[in-house]
């Protein structure tokens, strides 16, 4: 046993050297990045007798996931009868002159920013402009010959490279940690602009606005959001992409607002029975549910049930893809769709337009005239008012009850409107029974529905 230790063990050695030799060394890196991080720190004047819930007297915005908590901070009482609510977080500088990114919830509502340079200066900072919507901010500090980060190309950056985060958690300034990119693209709730770049980078409060590196200490996103059930790191953290970031930045330093581009449909996934239902081979795109009517998209002539496959040459496998790629296209710019409709596939060019507030009209209950039972689906449709005409802006079968049958197994609810059912629009009664009378058996076919205001299909599946 001996003699085969010795044997192997300059063997072992050899493969531990080889190991080592092959980890990366970020130490070159980090002195020369460092110097252009920074420090933020922020003060909000708030009334002693603030009332709300605990989320609103502590910062934390009820509309907020629990697993994808921003990096809040803390609040210190005053002894002049009103609060100082301050946060913590980091930056970057992108411009000698001092123009600084960092995250729009770090110094949302501040009356006061600071920013701690790398040589221990303090710099009172100018709020240039912020954007919600991809959870930006460009700040200015009146600062000469700064240093600076160097830019990255995020759209180059893969899945598996190694990524290396610099800031302040907690307040330990110039922490520095390393990790993988886990996987590009990521949508998450309530950020539908935003394809985030997940990491396994340690990422803790206080990170949130610094640089994310790759190994050729070029910044490539934005330390942003982490999932956690504890408030703290577990593992998964996400980053705003450096290219969406930079175009941000410079729509907020030129005109203090952001504009994005606008399609006018609201999407949905396509399922696995969905794609079954519309004769595809694969559950991929974006199924368009409903189109806005006089935007873009209605204009260009898409309609309810087109599947969008590629947008300007770009693969759309998920729903998510789609206002990701649409966003990051200038307003009055035209765009191609590569789409299937009816089984077949079709390209068109759409002019984009601009992003706005688009309000949904929710459906009103009132009980209608006119009622009809279909056993073979187990459904209760009645006649739509005319009320609820006008706030559809089309016609369809209100659907009273579900019992056990097929639009139970479909996810039907009570209150949700018949629009379309494999390819055939829903008027009124005499429609639904028609199209119902005249449907392939034992087989999904996709049915179109309101639901709170909502378009959106699901699969049917027929009985034989």
């Amino acid at each position: 046993m001996t003699r085969i230790f010795k044997l192997l063990f300059p063997v072992v050695l050899l493969l531990a050297s080889a190991v080592h030799a092959s980890l990366p060394d970020f130490r070159d890196l980090v002195k020369e990045a460092s110097p252009a991080v920074v420090n933020i720190s922020t003060v909000q004047h708030v009334s002693a007798g603030l009332s709300g819930s605990y989320q609103q007297r502590y910062g934390l915005p009820e509309d907020v996931p629990e697993i994808f908590r921003h990096f809040f901070g803390e609040q210190m009482p005053s002894p002049r009868g009103e609060q100082e609510k301050t946060s913590l977080g980091s930056g970057f500088i992108v411009s000698h002159d001092g123009y600084i990114l960092t995250n729009n919830h770090v110094i949302k509502d501040a009356d006061e920013i600071v920013v701690r340079l790398n040589d221990r200066r303090e710099l009172e900072a100018k709020l240039i402009g912020a954007d919600e919507s991809s959870d930006l901010a460009l700040l200015k500090v009146e600062a000469d010959d700064l240093p600076i980060v160097a830019l990255g190309d995020s759209d180059a950056l893969e899945v598996g490279e190694w990524v290396v985060a610099i800031g302040s958690p907690f307040g330990f300034d110039y922490s520095v940690t390393a990790g993988i990119v886990s996987a590009k693209g990521r949508s998450l709730p309530n950020e539908n602009y935003v394809p985030f770049i997940q990491t396994d980078v340690a990422i803790n409060p206080g990170n949130s606005g610094g640089p994310l590196f790759n190994l050729n200490g070029k910044v490539v996103g934005i330390n942003s959001q982490i999932y956690t059930r504890s408030g703290g790191f577990m593992g998964v953290s996400f980053a705003i992409p450096i290219n969406v970031a930079m175009d941000v930045a410079d729509q907020l330093k030129e005109k203090g607002k952001v504009s994005r581009g606008w399609l006018g449909v609201v999407i949905q996934e396509v399922s696995k029975d969905l794609a079954e239902s519309f004769g595809l081979d694969k559950a991929a795109g974006a199924l368009v549910a409903q189109v806005v009517p006089d935007s873009p998209a209605e204009k260009a002539g898409l309609k309810s049930g087109d599947i969008i496959t590629r947008f300007n040459g770009e693969a759309i496998y998920l729903s998510s893809d789609l206002p990701h790629q649409v966003g990051r296209v200038k307003p009055g710019t035209s765009a191609r769709i590569d789409l299937v409709r009816n089984g077949k596939r079709k390209r068109i060019d759409v002019e984009i337009g601009v992003l706005s507030n688009v309000q949904t009209q929710t459906l009103a209950s009132n009980t209608p005239p006119g009622e009809f039972n279909s056993d073979a689906m187990g459904v209760l449709v009645a006649e739509l008012d005319d009320s609820q005409r006008r706030k559809l802006g089309s016609g369809g079968v209100l659907v009273k009850a579900v019992s056990d049958g097929p639009a139970a197994v479909s996810g039907l609810m009570p209150g949700d409107v018949i629009t379309m059912i494999h390819g055939e629009n829903i008027n009124d009664l005499d429609d639904f029974k028609q199209v119902i009378a005249g449907l392939p058996g034992d087989r999904n076919v996709p049915m179109r529905i309101i639901r709170r205001g909502a378009a959106l299909f699901i699969p049917l599946h027929v009985p034989k």
